[in-house]
């Protein structure tokens, strides 16, 4: 299920869990994975870490990829528990990007990322950023056990 309103209007309920601060270089990528699931793992979250880290993976590789200011910029990445699921927002500066799902030949080498996303993701939109540029979010449902 896709959305283009980054706006959830369940904003008011949301816990936040955690986040990261990351400068656009490519080794943020692999940084992102390492501390989304540590910092996660205390949660003993019932959906699959490794689906998780590979669509934060392709998120902030996107983020670093297309995002753009004219000062220093960051790419942010938040999760959060809305009742029993699990939402990650992935940020990044600049002007709103363009986010679309593609159709790349074989023999590119990019442009897969938002499908694996499509694929994994209970839910996932884009849209404006509280922060300014455009923000990606994925949701996981029955992330966390009722309670």
């Amino acid at each position: 299920m896709t959305r283009t309103d980054c706006d959830s209007g369940d904003d008011a309920l949301l816990e936040p869990l955690g986040g990261m601060v990351l400068y656009p270089v490519p080794e943020s990528v692999g940084r992102a994975r390492r501390w989304f699931r540590k910092f996660t793992e205390p949660h003993q979250l019932g959906c699959s870490i490794d689906d998780c880290v590979l669509m934060v993976s392709e998120l902030v590789t996107n983020a670093i990829l297309y995002g753009e200011a004219d000062e220093p910029w960051r790419v942010r990445v938040r999760w959060y528990r809305l009742g029993e699921a699990l939402r990650v927002d992935v940020h990044n500066p600049g002007c709103r990007a363009h986010v679309r799902l593609r159709s790349p030949r074989a023999t590119e080498a990019h442009g897969r990322g938002l499908l694996l996303v499509d694929a994994l993701a209970d839910e996932w939109w884009s849209g404006p950023s509280r922060h300014g540029g455009t923000a990606v979010v994925f949701v996981m449902h029955r992330a966390f056990k009722p309670g």
